[in-house]
């Protein structure tokens, strides 16, 4: 059975609460198992392979947000197709992704093994930890392709209005996952490789479970015809991956300058920000559902020239974040120090600085969660109209800003100032695209409506 969503009909706060809430319980049990990777390395292994995870979060954001990048670029097209319901064109988009996403996830691969060690040492990664950082890239770069080809399947069914899928498929990596981190860390003493190789199998499984479905569609049932390359889909991707693609990458450079002046604090700072991190991912979920939903929304709206239902559909998304970025904020105030005790083993002697210094940071970034909330809310929006270039650009500005606060914050602030980077590089991306979103939607309307 399929689960199509057409978002071009009905009130769009219910069509955007009820299209995220999957993707919401899929984002938060995603980010369950890479807490509980970090719980149990955290844990079992020490402060030091805590901190080894920490030192290669960055670097692996940056090749997991590329792939992120284009995979949800590519998917935008499907979403207008769907909405305009072009079946033909639909089948021919979908299999020129599955082309796109092979030669990217290759190039990928390569790329990554060949940077990873010369960017842990160019960051100052410490030599007590370096060993396990390097391990952990490796295994997680190897499985490149698996990981793009879960993220492509995913963002398609998206796009078609199908978000409980993609839920199915977390929730089944969730409890493979966490199995086999018990069994390879706990059981086989395989430490950090066991806890990355148990990531990249996960999403193995989420990629069975998303194919599957896919598999399932009518509008899907492609044929010999469907494959033939036809240059003019593959221009319009390539336009709407690539940029997406930098702008996650983007932003991840200026995170590889903040783990740069982090790791110079030494290995207690970084292990206090890895367990925030892991935190921030649950935080940023719903944020991220919301996006989702909005690409979907604004993507199937924009095909089928609904033009009036873009505002309504604005207006809804920032209602929706308002109520749930104010309710994530006071939970954390109030259960957040708790929560990071997960992550910390009480043994170690340096557990309580380590807590102080997550839950400080935990602090500063519930009380600005709002403006993460509309990042994802006006960059989605636009990247579901079809424009992805500001979105790139706001990569941009979050790269800058980020860096920025990283490098000039803490000489004014003290090891503090760093605490503020992540708000900052919130703050230049939001003001970009809110600015951009209201002096340009008037002609972004008329261009849809002039396509008729």
């Amino acid at each position: 059975m399929t689960r199509v969503t057409d978002m071009t009909h009905g009130k769009p706060t219910q069509l955007i609460f009820t299209f995220s809430l999957p993707l919401m319980f899929g984002g938060i049990f995603q980010q369950f198992y890479m807490i509980v990777d970090t719980i149990i390395v955290g844990r079992g292994v020490g402060i030091s392979a805590l901190a080894s995870l920490g030192a290669a979060d960055w670097i692996n954001w940056l090749v997991l947000w590329a792939i992120q990048g284009f995979t949800h670029g590519f998917s935008v097209l499907v979403a207008q197709e769907f909405g305009a319901n072009n079946q033909d064109a639909l089948r021919k988009t979908v299999c020129m992704i599955i082309k796109l996403s092979l030669v990217f996830g290759i190039f990928i691969t390569a790329a990554s093994l060949l940077i990873a060690d010369p960017l842990l040492q160019l960051l100052g990664t410490e030599a007590s930890i370096i060993d396990g950082s390097r391990t952990y890239l490796y295994v997680q770069f190897s499985g490149s392709l698996v990981i793009i080809a879960y993220n492509m399947s995913a963002a398609i069914l998206r796009c078609l209005g199908d978000s409980r899928t993609p839920l199915l498929a977390v929730l089944m990596a969730t409890v493979l996952n966490i199995g086999l981190d018990l069994l390879f860390v706990l059981v086989f003493h395989w430490g950090i490789f066991g806890a990355a190789i148990a990531t990249v199998i996960a999403q193995f499984g989420s990629f069975v479970v998303c194919f599957a479905a896919l598999r399932r569609f009518p509008l899907l049932r492609l044929t010999r015809e469907d494959w033939k390359n036809d240059r003019s889909i593959l221009f319009h991707l390539c336009r709407l991956g690539i940029p997406t693609a930098l702008q996650n990458s983007t932003i991840s450079l200026g995170g590889l300058v903040l783990q740069s002046v982090l790791n110079s604090f030494g290995f207690l700072y970084v292990a206090g920000f890895t367990a925030t991190n892991k935190l921030y991912g649950v935080l940023e979920s719903t944020a991220i559902a919301f996006g989702y939903a909005m690409t979907a929304y604004m993507g199937q709206n924009s095909g089928a020239q609904r033009t009036e239902r873009i505002d309504a559909g604005i207006r809804s998304v920032l209602k929706l974040s308002l109520i749930f970025s104010v309710s994530i904020s006071l939970l954390m105030v109030f259960f957040g120090r708790y929560l990071l005790m997960l992550f910390i083993s009480a043994s170690d002697t340096d557990a309580d600085v380590v807590l102080d210094i997550a839950h400080r940071y935990l602090m500063i970034m519930s009380a600005f969660l709002i403006v993460l909330f509309l990042v994802h809310a006006y960059r989605s929006s636009l990247q579901g109209l079809g424009n992805t270039t500001v979105p790139m650009l706001s990569g941009l500005a979050e790269m800058v800003m980020r860096a920025g606060a990283a490098l000039v914050l803490p000489h004014f602030l003290g090891n503090s100032g760093i605490f503020f980077a992540e708000v900052a590089a919130w703050s230049g991306a939001a003001a970009l695209m809110i600015i951009y979103y209201y002096a340009r939607i008037g002609a972004i309307k008329r261009d849809i409506l002039a396509r008729r």
